[in-house]
């Protein structure tokens, strides 16, 4: 069976399915029995493969706790027995089928791969509306659970430079000052 048109005889190929052969010009090489099929029966199952299985690899879903079971190469009874045998076991829990959600109260966001993002400052996992500190009222996290902000981090750096001449001249803050209210004076 060739296939094209009268002006171009080897442009595309025809179905090999015996109720199609339909002309296909990006047709699909089945790499289970090496025929060539239109884009409706490409698959193993549209066109009955009767070499699929070698190729493919069979999984079933546990219902309770959605874990994936490989069953590659076993038919219908061997699957039941495999998933019967996963649920007396101890792995099979139904708290594992509750997926993350974003903590914002109310956000019922499912929290996938693609669409979490942590925090910086708190390390929390957040949906994308929720990703800002401002909009799931971040609390920092720190070990001496005081807030230290990029201004403080800025005025302890310049305060600690010992190579400037106002450093050496007691321009430091005053020993009776927090430092957290540290401010600075030019020399």
């Amino acid at each position: 069976m060739g296939g094209g048109t009268e002006a171009f005889p080897d442009l595309g190929r025809h179905c090999q399915r015996s109720d199609c052969n339909q002309l296909d010009f990006l047709p699909f090489k089945c790499d289970g029995c090496h025929k060539v099929f239109c884009l409706e029966h490409r698959t193993y199952k549209s066109h009955e493969c009767p070499r699929s299985e070698p190729n493919s690899r069979k999984v079933v879903v546990c219902e309770i706790c959605s874990t994936s079971i490989e069953t590659t190469g076993r038919d219908e009874k061997e699957e039941k027995a495999i998933l019967e045998k996963h649920e007396k076991s101890g792995e099979c829990d139904s708290s594992k089928k509750k997926k993350p959600v974003c903590p914002v109260r109310r956000c019922k966001q499912v929290l996938t791969f693609s669409n979490t993002c942590t925090c910086k400052t708190c390390q929390l996992n957040f949906c994308l509306k929720h990703r800002f500190p401002t909009e799931h009222s971040c609390k920092q996290r720190s070990p001496s659970g005081a807030k230290v902000g990029w201004r403080d981090n800025l005025l302890a750096a310049l305060w600690a430079r010992s190579d400037n001449g106002c450093a050496k001249t007691g321009g430091g803050p005053p020993a009776s000052q927090p430092s957290t209210s540290r401010s600075v004076k030019a020399c």
